[in-house]
């Protein structure tokens, strides 16, 4: 997830007014971390779109693994990283709108094994690894089939997800969605989100976390908490998970964007949401 600086009546992280509206803070772009290798072809944003993904911002590009090493990827959303076979092979029968997930989901009644890096440059700091224990603990106090170990080190290989920093001075994340009934393997979280409270890095972290089991962003289709109002990325095809609501929810950690003083924890929709998938 990105965050974006926005006029005082449209603030990062949801579209508040008056007293709702959120603290201004700076603008989140690509760079050596998510470096973009060539535009795309209307081919592809056709994929994007069929997908129903938010095409606005999207890029190809290389994503950093923690040895240093660049995988080839697409990024949607600013945060949200796919690769070919999931742009070409993702399901969208059972893509759903509030909360939104994918057809690509973990499977059920396991363990999850989450690792935080602490290996060199790509090290997690000591806020990141607090805020880290506390996503954990976010998810472990869902009523859901799946259980979250966390510990730290530097042996990911046979870990179901590692999370470890990038040194890109930006705010923000990047993850992706589940394949084989697996989670989404790499966490990156940007180091920039050291200038930021541990419940701020705790958000994001939850909210990537979020992705690697499958959910969407809650204003996919519209950006709103980022502040954009224009023309939407369309729903046909998108189907209610009950108990949530159908408009858009400023309290979901699951928003595209956030801002400098959210407090880590899920909204009730996202509890809903989880419960009910999971």
């Amino acid at each position: 997830m990105k965050i974006k600086k926005l006029p005082l009546l449209l603030l990062a992280s949801g579209l508040f007014f008056t007293s709702c509206q959120k603290d201004d803070i700076s603008d989140t772009t690509l760079d050596d971390s998510l470096s973009a290798t060539s535009e795309l072809t209307p081919e592809t944003i056709d994929k994007i779109k069929a997908l129903h993904f938010n095409p606005v911002d999207a890029t190809v590009g290389k994503i950093m693994l923690p040895d240093g090493s660049y995988e080839k990827t697409y990024i949607v959303e600013g945060d949200i990283a796919l690769n070919s076979s999931q742009l070409n092979n993702m399901s969208t029968a059972e893509i759903t709108n509030k909360q939104y997930r994918t057809n690509n989901l973990v499977s059920n009644n396991r363990t999850i094994r989450v690792i935080g890096y602490t290996g060199g440059s790509q090290a997690l700091t000591t806020k990141q690894r607090t805020a880290l224990q506390y996503a954990i603990n976010n998810y472990n106090a869902l009523n859901i089939g799946l259980t979250f170990t966390l510990t730290f080190g530097t042996n990911y290989s046979p870990y179901d997800i590692v999370v470890y920093q990038t040194n890109n001075g930006q705010a923000g994340g990047v993850a992706g969605f589940p394949s084989g009934g697996n989670p989404y393997k790499y966490v990156q979280i940007y180091s920039g989100m050291e200038s930021y409270s541990v419940d701020t890095n705790e958000h994001v972290m939850t909210h990537e976390i979020g992705h690697t089991l499958g959910m969407r962003h809650t204003d996919w289709f519209s950006r709103q908490s980022c502040g954009q109002s224009g023309e939407s990325a369309g729903a046909d095809g998108a189907v209610l998970i009950p108990g949530t609501p159908s408009g858009y929810d400023a309290t979901s950690v699951m928003l595209a964007c956030f801002s400098a003083n959210e407090d880590g924890e899920f909204g009730a929709n996202d509890i809903t949401a989880f419960e009910y998938l999971y």
